[in-house]
Protein backbone atom coordinates (compact mmCIF):
# COMPACT_ATOMS: atom_id res chain seq x y z
CA UNK A 1 0.00 0.00 0.00
CA UNK A 2 0.92 3.57 -1.21
CA UNK A 3 1.27 6.24 1.55
CA UNK A 4 -0.40 9.23 -0.54
CA UNK A 5 -0.32 13.03 1.72
CA UNK A 6 -4.25 14.15 1.97
CA UNK A 7 -4.05 17.89 1.06
CA UNK A 8 -2.75 16.39 -2.35
CA UNK A 9 -5.63 13.92 -3.30
CA UNK A 10 -8.30 16.07 -1.06
CA UNK A 11 -10.59 19.34 -1.87
CA UNK A 12 -9.71 21.57 1.12
CA UNK A 13 -12.79 21.93 2.56
CA UNK A 14 -12.77 17.82 2.80
CA UNK A 15 -9.54 17.55 4.05
CA UNK A 16 -10.88 20.24 7.02
CA UNK A 17 -13.68 18.33 8.03
CA UNK A 18 -11.69 14.95 7.95
CA UNK A 19 -9.18 16.47 10.51
CA UNK A 20 -11.72 17.07 13.04
CA UNK A 21 -11.77 13.54 13.53
CA UNK A 22 -7.91 12.45 13.19
CA UNK A 23 -4.86 14.67 12.47
CA UNK A 24 -1.39 12.93 11.71
CA UNK A 25 -2.85 9.28 12.02
CA UNK A 26 -2.83 6.92 8.86
CA UNK A 27 -6.05 6.17 8.21
CA UNK A 28 -6.74 3.44 5.74
CA UNK A 29 -10.36 4.30 3.46
CA UNK A 30 -11.51 0.71 2.24
CA UNK A 31 -13.12 0.58 -1.31
CA UNK A 32 -16.17 0.13 -1.99
CA UNK A 33 -18.44 -3.05 -1.79
CA UNK A 34 -19.04 -3.66 -5.34
CA UNK A 35 -15.43 -2.77 -5.84
CA UNK A 36 -13.93 -5.09 -4.11
CA UNK A 37 -12.47 -8.25 -5.48
CA UNK A 38 -13.51 -11.69 -3.53
CA UNK A 39 -10.71 -13.86 -1.82
CA UNK A 40 -8.56 -15.40 -4.13
CA UNK A 41 -9.81 -13.68 -7.32
CA UNK A 42 -6.08 -11.79 -7.45
CA UNK A 43 -3.93 -15.12 -7.19
CA UNK A 44 -6.45 -17.21 -8.91
CA UNK A 45 -6.92 -19.84 -5.99
CA UNK A 46 -10.24 -19.11 -6.09
CA UNK A 47 -11.00 -20.64 -9.78
CA UNK A 48 -8.33 -23.62 -8.83
CA UNK A 49 -10.94 -24.73 -5.24
CA UNK A 50 -13.67 -24.14 -7.98
CA UNK A 51 -12.44 -26.54 -10.50
CA UNK A 52 -10.93 -29.26 -7.57
CA UNK A 53 -14.68 -29.03 -6.09
CA UNK A 54 -16.31 -29.61 -9.83
CA UNK A 55 -13.72 -32.84 -9.64
CA UNK A 56 -14.84 -34.19 -6.22
CA UNK A 57 -18.57 -33.93 -7.22
CA UNK A 58 -17.81 -35.53 -10.73
CA UNK A 59 -16.13 -37.94 -9.15
CA UNK A 60 -18.69 -38.72 -6.07
CA UNK A 61 -21.65 -38.95 -8.49
CA UNK A 62 -19.50 -41.43 -11.16
CA UNK A 63 -19.60 -43.61 -7.50
CA UNK A 64 -16.31 -42.98 -5.98
CA UNK A 65 -17.04 -43.17 -2.36
CA UNK A 66 -16.38 -40.30 0.51
CA UNK A 67 -13.30 -41.78 1.99
CA UNK A 68 -11.19 -42.58 -1.53
CA UNK A 69 -12.16 -38.60 -2.41
CA UNK A 70 -10.37 -37.28 0.97
CA UNK A 71 -7.43 -39.96 0.16
CA UNK A 72 -7.23 -38.85 -3.47
CA UNK A 73 -7.61 -35.45 -3.00
CA UNK A 74 -5.75 -34.75 0.67
CA UNK A 75 -8.95 -33.52 2.09
CA UNK A 76 -10.67 -34.26 5.58
CA UNK A 77 -13.80 -36.86 4.86
CA UNK A 78 -15.58 -33.64 6.80
CA UNK A 79 -14.04 -31.55 3.90
CA UNK A 80 -15.18 -33.61 1.34
CA UNK A 81 -19.19 -34.12 2.41
CA UNK A 82 -19.32 -30.38 2.59
CA UNK A 83 -18.24 -29.67 -1.22
CA UNK A 84 -20.55 -33.24 -2.47
CA UNK A 85 -23.08 -32.07 -0.56
CA UNK A 86 -23.54 -28.20 -1.26
CA UNK A 87 -25.11 -27.02 -4.36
Amino acid sequence: MKYIKANNIFPEELLKQIQKYVQGELVYIPKPEGVRKKWGENSGHRVYLDQRNSQIREKFLIGLSIDELAEEFCLSIESIKRIVYSK
